[in-house]
C-alpha cells in the first residue's frame, strides 16, 4: 500500500507540476509534527520517507549529553525507532493537506510574478462578491482582484480605492480598474491572508490616465502627452494635455468628435465630471488654464514663494473657486502651485506690491485663442487660431478662397 501511495503522489506531483522532493520534504516535516503531538515526544520526532518504497518510519528524537549552560537546548540526539502501524493511512491526510496547500502557494506565487511588474496596468473584469468592506474581480479563470473600500476611521490599517457614490454587484461586468499593488505571498501577512494578493483601484488618477489612452489614440500612440491630472475621484477630475506637433490641438483630441471620446471616459467614471485643459510650461497660463470654466484676466507669479495669483473678474469669483473650493483646489494639485484667486475689485493696487516688478502677467492675446469657425450644423473648430487671425490654417485659407 506503502509504494501504491508513493506512485500516486509522484502522479499528483507530475499533474500539478510540484517537485516531488520537495513535497516528500514538506511531508516529512508535517509528519513529524503530528507524531511528536500524538505520542507527546518531548524533544520532537524525525519522519523519513522511503523514495522507492514509500515506506514511513518515525524516530524519537533523545537529547544526548549536557545542555548548552546558556541557552538550555541539547545540539545533539539519538534517533529511536517508534514507527507505529499503519502509517500509510495518516500520512495519506496530510499529502492531502500538504498538496493543497502547495498548490494554493505556487499558484499564489505565479500571481505575483505575472502581476507585480503591471502595477499601473488597466486591467477588466466581473465582480463575482461584493461585501460592505471590499469587491473581489476575476480577471480570469483563476486569478482574482481586490478592489477595497474599507471605512478607514474604524479600519486604519485598510484601503479605500472606491469613489464616492459607486456601488458594485455580481451583475457588474467588465469592470474597469488600475492595478496598484500586488502582495508578495511569501511576506509579511500575505503569506497567511486568504484574501486575493492583486490590489485595484478606481480612485487612482492612473485610473484616469489608461481611460484616456484607452479611448484617444493619440495619447496611447505618445503624441498627446497627459502631463498632469488632478482628481477627487467620483466627483471632478482635471486633466491637463500637451502635444508634441504644434499642428495638432491636444485639448480637441482628447475631447473627440462632439465630446464622443472624452464622453466614454466620464461614462466609464459613472458620470463623474472631467475637463480637459492645455498644459503649458508657462505657469501663468498654466494656471489660468487650471482654473477653466473661470474667465481668468491676470496671472502674477511669485516664483520665491511658489506662489500664484489669479485675479478675475467679479463675476466670475465663486466659478473659479468653486463649490466648496474645488475648483481651486484641484487646480493647485493640477498645477503644483498655490492659487490665491481675487476679483478685480479686491485686486485694486495689487501690482504695487513689492513682488510686481517679478509678475508674469496673463493677458488675453492672440496666441492662445481657439479657432471660431463654426460649421453650418453648429460645431466650432477644435483646432487654435494663427497667431494675428482668428481662424486656424485650414479655416483661413478656407475663408480666403470663399
Amino acid at each position: 500500500m506503502a509504494s501504491e501511495m508513493m506512485e500516486a503522489l509522484m502522479a499528483l506531483c507530475q499533474e500539478r507540476g510540484i517537485d516531488q522532493l520537495y513535497l516528500i520534504d514538506r511531508l516529512e516535516q508535517s509528519l513529524a509534527r503530528s507524531y511528536a503531538d500524538l505520542m507527546n515526544m518531548e524533544y520532537g520526532a524525525k519522519v523519513t520517507i522511503d523514495r522507492t518504497t514509500g515506506n514511513i518510519y518515525v524516530y524519537r528524537l533523545d537529547p544526548v549529553g549536557e545542555p548548552d549552560p546558556e541557552t538550555g537546548e541539547y545540539a545533539e540526539f539519538e534517533e529511536v525507532d517508534v514507527t507505529p502501524e499503519d502509517t500509510s493511512r495518516i500520512a495519506a491526510l496530510h499529502a492531502k493537506a500538504e498538496i493543497n496547500a502547495i498548490v494554493d502557494r505556487v499558484r499564489k506565487e505565479r500571481i505575483y510574478e505575472e502581476f507585480s511588474g503591471r502595477i499601473g496596468d488597466l486591467i477588466s473584469g466581473d465582480v463575482i462578491q461584493s461585501t460592505p468592506d471590499f469587491t473581489i474581480v476575476q480577471i480570469r479563470k483563476g486569478v482574482e482582484a481586490e478592489l477595497p473600500h474599507y471605512d478607514v476611521r474604524r479600519h486604519p490599517g485598510e484601503r479605500n480605492e472606491r469613489p464616492h457614490g459607486e456601488h458594485y454587484t455580481t451583475k457588474d461586468k467588465a469592470l474597469k480598474a488600475v492595478i496598484v499593488d500586488v502582495k508578495n505571498p511569501n511576506q509579511g501577512e500575505q503569506s497567511k491572508r486568504s484574501r486575493p494578493s492583486i490590489i485595484i483601484s478606481r480612485t487612482h488618477p492612473d485610473f484616469v490616465r489608461r481611460l484616456f489612452e484607452l479611448e484617444v489614440p493619440e495619447v496611447y500612440d505618445g503624441v498627446v502627452e497627459i502631463a498632469s491630472i488632478a482628481r477627487e475621484a467620483g466627483i471632478r477630475s482635471k486633466v491637463a494635455v500637451q502635444s508634441i506637433d504644434r499642428r495638432l490641438d491636444p485639448v480637441g483630441a482628447c475631447v473627440g468628435p462632439r465630446g464622443s471620446r472624452v464622453r466614454s471616459v466620464v461614462s466609464e467614471l459613472r458620470g463623474e465630471r472631467v475637463d480637459v485643459i492645455q498644459w503649458s510650461d508657462d505657469p501663468a497660463r498654466c494656471v489660468a488654464e487650471a482654473l477653466s470654466p473661470a474667465r481668468v484676466n491676470r496671472v502674477i507669479i511669485e516664483e520665491a514663494r511658489h506662489h500664484a495669483t489669479a485675479i478675475v473678474p467679479d463675476d466670475q469669483l465663486s466659478l473659479a473657486i468653486g463649490k466648496e473650493g474645488q475648483n481651486a483646489r484641484l487646480a493647485a494639485r493640477l498645477t503644483g502651485w498655490h492659487i490665491d484667486i481675487k476679483n478685480e475689485t479686491l485686486a485694486q493696487g495689487l501690482f504695487s506690491s513689492p513682488f510686481a516688478e517679478e509678475a508674469d502677467d496673463l493677458i488675453d492675446d492672440d496666441s492662445n485663442r481657439r479657432c471660431e469657425y463654426v460649421s453650418p450644423d453648429g460645431v466650432r473648430c477644435r483646432n487654435m487660431a494663427r497667431p494675428g487671425s482668428a481662424y486656424c490654417g485650414i479655416h483661413e485659407h478656407m475663408l480666403q478662397e470663399a
